[in-house]
């Protein structure tokens, strides 16, 4: 018997169900590796180093010694720290480390996002020109063939690319510890899936490499708090998909608080919100206009928080269902209980085989039991990334991880088979 609360439960139930299917076809084309690939190791593309970095003067050195050190001809790239509205002395510190320093001060425009408009105007202008721009964030550590799988790709053709985001401190905290296998767990079930399936990826805010000519082409316009999914989205609707290169890595700093992770997760959102609200309805459009499934796929990522907030409300509204019946259950009429077992057994499968993948510690298997806490946190801080979506107002992620390079132990066959969680020889508190 269907009830008039079935209008509105009804679809919900086929969109949970739509969502739920695709998420779980997707990721299974993470865990078998990486489609193959012939990569070409002649250091012929030139590359701009660009760093932006806002009172980061316990970590800049780090990075720029660790990119100057890189396993690619010297000549052929150049290491450029953006010192962007700095009050401490980080762009003392990155000139002394060999870094080509511009300072930026300005009372508008401040965030990430701006200061890359900025950099990538003076890099057009100069003498110098570079077949390619990579970015990085101060607190990272980089591997030291990343420009070397970079280049590969460039002369592949791929115009826009993502390297491996993995984790800095990955046992640090418990925040730090779940932080990391997220991330993890995206780079292999969601942003290597959709390459192998030939998708476009999403942009990750470091790691990232562009080819110049689409900079000058299309010019940089992302300048939300999310400047790299909003990049993502304007190159895909001029047809130029994000690509992955999982063995060009990159070393980030988790957050060592929950706070932290909060404020970081917070400002995520608001602007994945604030990139949907102005790009979802364009892209769809775009996507059955031309009838491009990659378009499509970006739209289904566009409208993620959304399903997040709606999958919750329908959780709440089964448990009242359970009590007193309100609604019509359809989940188990359009998909048989044996595939929601599999499933729903799949969410933990998923974690362990990416963790087994990577050869992950002891310590980060102990996180795992926690990874359900962190899990669950996004759904209070999604709701208030909704509420907030309109508030541009960015806040600086403070990094004291003051990790060198020399410091990190990389697995031997981090690369050739694949990223591995790193170890340290020795840790340096700054």
């Amino acid at each position: 018997m269907y009830t008039y609360f079935d209008i509105i439960m009804i679809p919900l139930q086929l969109l949970i169900i739509f969502f739920t299917v695709y998420y779980f076809f997707v990721s299974w084309f993470g865990l078998f590796g990486k489609k193959k690939e012939v990569k070409i190791y002649d250091e012929s593309k030139t590359f701009a180093l660009v760093v932006c970095a806002h009172n980061e003067e316990r970590v800049i050195a780090q990075l720029v010694d660790n990119l100057r050190r890189l396993h690619y001809n010297n000549a052929l790239y150049d290491v450029f720290v953006v010192a962007d509205n700095c009050s401490d002395n980080t762009a003392r510190v990155a000139r002394e480390a060999g870094a080509l320093v511009h300072e930026r001060f300005s009372e508008t425009g401040k965030g990430k996002g701006f200061a890359l408009a900025w950099m990538f105007e003076r890099l057009f202008k100069m003498k110098r020109q570079y077949d390619a721009v990579c970015v990085f964030d101060a607190d990272n550590l980089v591997h030291p063939d990343f420009l070397k799988e970079m280049n590969s790709r460039l002369c592949h053709g791929e115009k826009i690319i993502q390297g491996y985001i993995d984790a800095k401190n990955p046992t640090d905290t418990w925040v730090s510890g779940v932080f990391a296998i997220s991330f993890w767990i995206v780079n292999h079930v969601w942003s290597l899936a959709k390459y192998n399936m030939g998708l476009s990826c999403c942009l990750g805010g470091t790691g990232m490499c562009f080819d110049t000519q689409v900079l000058k082409r299309y010019g940089w316009r992302a300048t939300c708090l999310t400047e790299d999914m909003e990049f993502t989205i304007q190159a895909m609707m001029e047809n130029i998909p994000t690509t992955w290169a999982h063995d060009a890595i990159i070393y980030d700093e988790k957050p060592l608080t929950f706070k932290a992770s909060w404020n970081q997760r917070k400002r995520w959102s608001q602007g994945h919100f604030d990139v949907a609200d102005r790009y979802l309805l364009p892209m769809l459009k775009k996507a059955f206009k031309k009838r491009n499934i990659v378009m499509l796929d970006c739209s289904v990522n566009l409208i993620q928080p959304y399903f997040l907030m709606v999958s919750t409300f329908f959780v709440l509204c089964s448990y009242i269902n359970s009590i007193e019946p309100f609604y019509t259950n359809i989940l188990y009429k359009v998909i048989p209980l044996e595939v929601w077992t599999i499933i729903g057994f799949g969410q933990y499968i998923f974690p362990v085989a990416v963790l087994w993948k990577i050869r992950a510690s002891f310590k980060s298997w102990m996180y795992l039991l926690l990874y359900p806490l962190f899990i669950y946190s996004w759904v209070p801080i999604t709701a208030l990334g909704w509420w907030h979506r309109h508030d541009h107002e960015w806040n600086h992620t403070l990094h004291t991880r003051g990790i060198s390079f020399d410091d990190v132990i990389i697995p031997e066959d981090a690369v050739n088979d694949g990223p591995k969680e790193v170890v340290f020889a020795k840790e340096k508190e700054k």
